[in-house]
């Protein structure tokens, strides 16, 4: 018996929507068979990784914490996918954003306007926006793949801030540690819950999310996005440029990012670091897909990836274990996630095994 799958005539909608949870619910049982594998009792695994580190009110904060730069940046790239714009650089557009943003608090330390935050996130969404900007004009001008030039410009960006904060914005009295001064007050985002470390930051990604609804649902250059991703030929037909497709998808990732560079050291940071981002740019990417490309499921998908990044940093002072354990349960999310839209869209088929030339030949 040979597999074969067959494309469905009409795949489910429902499903499409419940796949998310089935990819969660088999991550949930892969995780406890990784536990046991490990040697670890598997109910006392799975609390230490998602029940303790929400179980007090630091906890959560942190949750949401971390969930704001996730959702702000997946909603950015939500946009550029819906229309097969696949901008995979979010990362070093966050760099460069955290980069500019950084840039304009170091100049002007003693600034004391609450407006100066204002310009540090314009600051930094346009630099995220400089930044995507590369990949879509090689794009539109050369036919360049903006898969590989974003990526690559991740490395060009982290090396970039690796300069700065060894080099010129080294702070003088920090003992030779590569980091920038501290911000001014002025220059840091308010904290909403003390004496938790959530800030306004998360009033920033809720703000993109609802601008990313509107945009996709409600604009005529969302519902052009949407035609490009579903039928590339119907949009050209229909006069939709994909020129501008591509400018539109590439910059609203690279604003978003730019953006969420700036809360992370404006932020919880509160300096500029050799490290701004625990990978923040490429979680999103699962984030937005788990959340299927729509801000309200965006908003939940971002939680999910967040509790991931708690329990792993739970795992490794509990339970002992690698700080790899994070990009492990990211990677089976993804892998189950990939797999129950492939079963969505195609059935598996049993046929029989094909006979081999000899048989063929003796018959």
């Amino acid at each position: 018996m040979r597999l074969r799958l067959e494309a469905r005539p009409a795949p489910s909608r429902a499903m499409r929507y419940l796949s998310p949870l089935v990819a969660t619910a088999l991550t949930v049982v892969a995780g406890f068979i990784v536990f046991s594998g490990l040697g670890r009792e598997p109910l006392a695994a799975f609390h230490a990784f998602f029940v303790r580190p929400v179980s007090s009110l630091n906890g959560l904060a942190e949750l949401v914490l971390k969930a704001s730069p996730l959702m702000l940046i997946a909603t950015g790239l939500a946009i550029g996918y819906r229309a097969n714009v696949w901008n995979i650089g979010a990362e070093g557009q966050l760099i460069l954003g955290a980069i500019f943003g950084g840039g304009l608090a170091l100049a002007f330390p003693g600034a004391e306007s609450r407006w100066f935050l204002v310009l540090m996130v314009l600051a930094g969404a346009t630099g995220g926006l400089l930044w995507a900007a590369i990949p879509a004009l090689l794009r539109n001008r050369f036919n360049t793949n903006e898969i590989l030039v974003s990526l690559m410009l991740v490395y060009v960006a982290t090396l970039l801030l690796s300069y700065l904060v060894h080099g010129p914005w080294r702070d003088p009295q920090g003992f030779n540690f590569p980091q920038s001064r501290m911000f001014a007050d002025a220059a840091l985002y308010p904290i909403l819950a003390e004496p938790t470390r959530l800030n306004a930051g998360f009033l920033v990604a809720l703000g993109a999310v609802a601008c990313g609804w509107l945009f996709i649902e409600r604009s005529f250059l969302g519902y052009q996005m949407r035609v490009a991703g579903l039928a590339e030929a119907a949009a050209r037909y229909a006069g939709f440029s994909s020129g501008r497709t591509v400018w539109i998808g590439m910059l609203a990732g690279g604003a978003a990012a730019g953006i969420a560079g700036v809360g992370e050291v404006a932020g919880p940071i509160g300096q500029l670091t050799s490290s701004v981002s625990p990978g923040y740019g490429f979680a999103a990417i699962i984030v937005a897909f788990v959340g299927r490309l729509n801000p309200v499921g965006i908003v939940f998908a971002s939680l999910l990836m967040s509790l991931l990044y708690l329990g792993g940093e739970s795992a490794q002072m509990e339970l002992r274990l690698p700080s790899a354990i994070t990009g492990l349960f990211q990677g089976m999310l993804l892998f189950f996630l990939l797999g129950s839209d492939v079963l969505v869209h195609y059935r598996v088929r049993l046929l029989p095994r094909a006979p081999a030339p000899r048989e063929e030949a003796a018959a």
